[in-house]
C-alpha cells in the first residue's frame, strides 16, 4: 500500500520503518528535518507537509504527542484532511482522550473518511521490534480493513469496540503502568535503604507475587535490568511528561463519569513532582529519584 505517516518521534519513526520493511510505500512528514532524513535514507519519501503525505495515500497514520497536535495536523490548511482522498482511512495511534477521538471521527466522516483510533502499548522496544499491541476503536469493518497495515508494526491487534474505545483501553492500561512503576520504585528504594542488594531484591520480586512489567522488564533501579532505561541514565524510553499527560487523561476521564481514581490521582502528583524538579524529559521510571532523594 501507499501510506502517509505523520509524526516521527521515538515511537513513530520505528513504526514507519517497519512499514517500509513490510513492503509498503511510505510518505513521511515531521517537523524534524533530521527525523525525515533518517526515514528517507531507509527508503521513505519525504513529504513537504501533512497534506502532501496524505495526497495519493491509501491509508494515513498519525502518531503525535497530544490531541491538540492531532487536531492541527488534521484540520490545518496544509493538513491531512486537505490532502486525503475520499474513502481513505485515517489511523491515529497517538494517546489522546476518547472525546477528541469522536470529534475527529466526525470531522473525517464529514468528507467521507473513516477515523480509527489505534493507540499502542509496548514502548520504544516494541516499536523497533514490530511487536506492539494495537488497541483499535472503530467498526468491525474498519478494524478488518486496518488490521493488515497494523500487522506490519505490531504483534497483537485487538478490536476494543466502537470509535474511542481504543483510547479507553490505552489510558486504563497506562493508569496501571504509572501506578505500578511508582510502587516498584518505592519498594526498590526501601530495599536499598534497608541494606539489601538491589539486584537480589529485583530477582526475588520477579519470581514472586510482586512481579510485573515495571519490575521484570523496566525496573527503575539502575543495573537491575541491563536493557531498561534506568541502566542508561533514564534515556530513550517513555518520558515522564508523557506519563503525566496520560495519567491526566485517565483522571479527567474518571471525573467525567464520576468514577474514583485514587491511585491514579496520587501517581499523577508524583510524576508532576518529577516534572517540576526538572526530570520531565527522563524516562518515567526515573520516579525512583523521588524516593532516593535525587532532584533534577
Amino acid at each position: 500500500m501507499k501510506i502517509g505517516f505523520v509524526g516521527l518521534g521515538h515511537m513513530g519513526a520505528p513504526m514507519a520503518l517497519n512499514l517500509l520493511k513490510a513492503g509498503h510505500t511510505v510518505a513521511v512528514f515531521d517537523l524534524s528535518a533530521s527525523a525525515m532524513q533518517t526515514l528517507a535514507e531507509a527508503g521513505a519519501q519525504k513529504a513537504a507537509s501533512a497534506k502532501a503525505a496524505a495526497s495519493g495515500a491509501e491509508c494515513v497514520i498519525t502518531m503525535l504527542p497530544a490531541a491538540a497536535h492531532v487536531r492541527s495536523v488534521l484540520t490545518a490548511e496544509d493538513g491531512v484532511l486537505a490532502g486525503i482522498a475520499k474513502g481513505v482511512t485515517i489511523i491515529d495511534s497517538s494517546t489522546i482522550d476518547p472525546a477528541s477521538v469522536k470529534e475527529f471521527a466526525k470531522l473525517a466522516a464529514a468528507q467521507g473518511n473513516a477515523f480509527v483510533d489505534a493507540p499502542v502499548s509496548g514502548g520504544t522496544g516494541g516499536a523497533a521490534a514490530g511487536t506492539l499491541t494495537f488497541m483499535v476503536g472503530g467498526s468491525a469493518e474498519h478494524y478488518e480493513s486496518v488490521k493488515p497495515v497494523l500487522s506490519g508494526m505490531g504483534k497483537n491487534i485487538v478490536h476494543c469496540g466502537e470509535t474511542g474505545t481504543g483510547q479507553v483501553a490505552k489510558i486504563c492500561n497506562n493508569l496501571v503502568l504509572g501506578v505500578t512503576m511508582a510502587g516498584v520504585a518505592e519498594a526498590m528504594a526501601l530495599g536499598e535503604a534497608l541494606g539489601i542488594d538491589p539486584k537480589v531484591l529485583g530477582g526475588i520480586m520477579n519470581t514472586s507475587t510482586g512481579r510485573c512489567w515495571s519490575s521484570d522488564t523496566y525496573n527503575p533501579y539502575p543495573g537491575v535490568i541491563e536493557t531498561a532505561p534506568s541502566s542508561r541514565g533514564y534515556t530513550g524510553g517513555f518520558g515522564t511528561d508523557l506519563m503525566l499527560k496520560d495519567l491526566g487523561l485517565a483522571t479527567d476521564a474518571a471525573k467525567g463519569v464520576h468514577q474514583p481514581a485514587y491511585m491514579g490521582a496520587l501517581a499523577q502528583q508524583l510524576y508532576q513532582a518529577m516534572s517540576s524538579h526538572g526530570d520531565g524529559k527522563l524516562d518515567f521510571s526515573a520516579i525512583i529519584k523521588l524516593y532516593r532523594g535525587e532532584k533534577g
